[in-house]
């Protein structure tokens, strides 16, 4: 395996590149308020909520315009020096940190939908909206953008690390809902790939290359995507289990037999202990699943009924529902928070997050195992799943000044995704590549695949200047 195990490889290799005065004035006279050279402003573009630590970006533009996005990439194409994009900053590896130093764009201005197509269910939106900006412009018109990755990420961010979360079982993931982009190159150059049409064969898969790209290639400024009806009827249950084992094969069965299930997240006993302390909650401390039901009426109770039978046969209990807004809210915003109630069950700590994704027949080897590596290694670990599509989420807590607590968290991260990878499965199912799993690229593609990717990079953005460092070293 490539991954690095030594804790002298566990913070990224700095190459900073020099970023020159003239740069900076060009950037100032072009941009005046819009560019900040403000330390506090600059930190808070220089991190994301990984573990990394970096130096800041040398300056922040906050583009209001394609044609500021362009006219940024121009001065930094002139100069030879890194862009990297913001959106919301909620990426967990390291993917916008300035490794080699740069300049941030931050685009979370460019905050409108530009066209609603209610007919044709599809939306034309700005990088910088959130997914919850989104469907709260577009709740009147019966229809809603599906993919929820948990934190409230920009529409851009999420296109450009190929975000799915918890419905990614029913609605797919980002790569299935976006249509069209607009990008603006590391030239400067705005291109528009794809269409509104739900299908097209002309020439080369632009749109589907960008997506998932981590702006190494280019800097997103218009996604087109798809919409769906709002359902008819929804409804959410809880169901306490007697062990994972017994959680994930009722998962298993429900996706093998073909139940359209909208929602089904996996919470250890560990993190509902967690979530219960943070959200004032009173989960049932076993494992269990969160699932939710979209369709009509009928349809949303014979779906129920089913998983209900299967979860009995695995000793499932205490299915709770939640069926009034309100309810499914509050049950959906305590999954959520796990990841921020596990860092506040040991104050100070960071967490050393990572997931893979598996085939689903494949789930219960990957993840049984895991457990008991995880338990036997004494660090604090939360566990969550979107278990429906076989991926599932580790966040180790360590204390960030132990070097061993580190190796240890890195090491476990080293075993799962080895066992992830031997299973048929993937490094990572959501998160991206970033920093983090560059190595395990290399494992799970092959040098020939990642060879073909820089040669790509180097014929998009030939000085390298976009996002550089991030997923496979030039």
């Amino acid at each position: 395996m490539n991954a690095p195990l030594s804790s002298s490889q566990l913070l990224p290799a700095l190459a900073l590149r020099d970023v020159p005065p003239a740069m900076l004035d060009a950037l100032s006279t072009r941009f005046g308020a819009q560019c900040s050279f403000a330390a506090a402003v600059r930190e808070q573009h220089g991190r994301d909520e990984s573990s990394f630590i970096a130096p800041p970006p040398a300056a922040v533009v906050f583009a209001e315009s394609t044609q500021d996005v362009a006219d940024a990439l121009r001065i930094a194409d002139a100069h030879a020096v890194p862009v990297i994009a913001f959106g919301s900053g909620s990426s967990l590896e390291g993917h916008l940190l300035a490794v080699q130093g740069g300049i941030s764009v931050d685009v979370s201005r460019m905050n409108r939908v530009l066209r609603l197509d209610a007919e044709d269910l599809t939306v034309t939106v700005q990088p910088g909206i959130s997914r919850k900006q989104l469907n709260e412009q577009i709740k009147d018109t019966g229809l809603f953008f599906p993919i929820d990755p948990g934190a409230d990420a920009s529409i851009g961010g999420m296109a450009a690390t190929r975000a799915s979360g918890t419905n990614a079982v029913r609605y797919g993931t980002m790569r299935e809902n976006v249509l069209a982009l607009e990008v603006v190159t590391a030239q400067g150059e705005a291109i528009r790939t794809g269409t509104r049409a739900r299908k097209s064969a002309a020439g080369y898969d632009l749109t589907r290359l960008f997506v998932g790209s981590e702006g190494t290639l280019g800097v997103i400024t218009e996604v087109t995507l798809r919409l769906y009806p709002l359902p008819e009827a929804v409804s959410a249950a809880v169901c306490s289990f007697p062990s994972i084992e017994a959680a994930v094969r009722t998962t298993i069965q429900t996706i093998q037999i073909g139940v359209p299930i909208a929602r089904v997240e996996l919470i250890d006993a560990n993190t509902v202990r967690m979530v219960n302390a943070h959200s004032r909650t009173t989960l049932r401390e076993e494992p269990m699943l969160l699932m939710e039901f979209h369709g009509s009426p009928a349809s949303v109770k014979e779906q129920a009924e089913t998983v209900q039978e299967i979860a009995a046969e695995f000793g499932g209990n205490a299915f709770e529902w939640a069926s009034t807004p309100e309810e499914r809210t509050r049950l959906w915003t305590a999954r959520h928070n796990a990841y921020f109630a596990a860092i506040q069950s040991r104050p100070g700590c960071r967490a050393i997050s990572t997931d893979t994704c598996v085939p689903i027949s494949r789930l219960a080897d990957c993840l049984l195992d895991s457990i008991t590596e995880a338990d036997a290694s004494g660090i604090p670990y939360f566990l969550v799943g979107h278990v429906g599509d076989g991926n599932f989420h580790f966040g180790y807590l360590i204390d960030p000044d132990s070097v061993e607590e580190r190796a240890t968290a890195e090491r476990l991260n080293h075993t799962l995704v080895e066992r992830a990878l031997r299973l048929e499965g993937t490094c990572t199912g959501e998160h991206g590549i970033g920093l983090h799993k560059m190595g395990f690229l290399v494992d799970e593609a092959g040098a020939g695949a990642v060879d073909m990717m820089r040669t790509l990079k180097r014929a998009l953005d030939p000085k390298n200047i976009m996002n550089p460092g991030k997923i496979f070293a030039m």
